[in-house]
């Protein structure tokens, strides 16, 4: 299953964060994938192929 998701794209992942929620947003895209927190904007850098198995779905589009 391929999700389609862009630069500042607004995403639901799997697994929440540590502060209660699981909407990020992508700040950063390559190899690594740099996500944002919505609740606390704490920033992760992750493998893509990790981000793309923890993607739930695409909620907010940056079109």
């Amino acid at each position: 299953m391929n999700k389609d998701y862009q630069l500042h794209d607004h995403v639901e992942m799997k697994k929440p964060h540590p502060c209660g929620t699981n909407q990020w947003q992508i700040i950063r895209m390559g190899m690594d994938i740099r996500i944002k927190c919505q609740g606390c904007d704490h920033s992760v850098l992750i493998p893509r192929r990790k981000f793309e198995k923890g993607l739930k779905k695409v909620v907010k589009s940056s079109d």
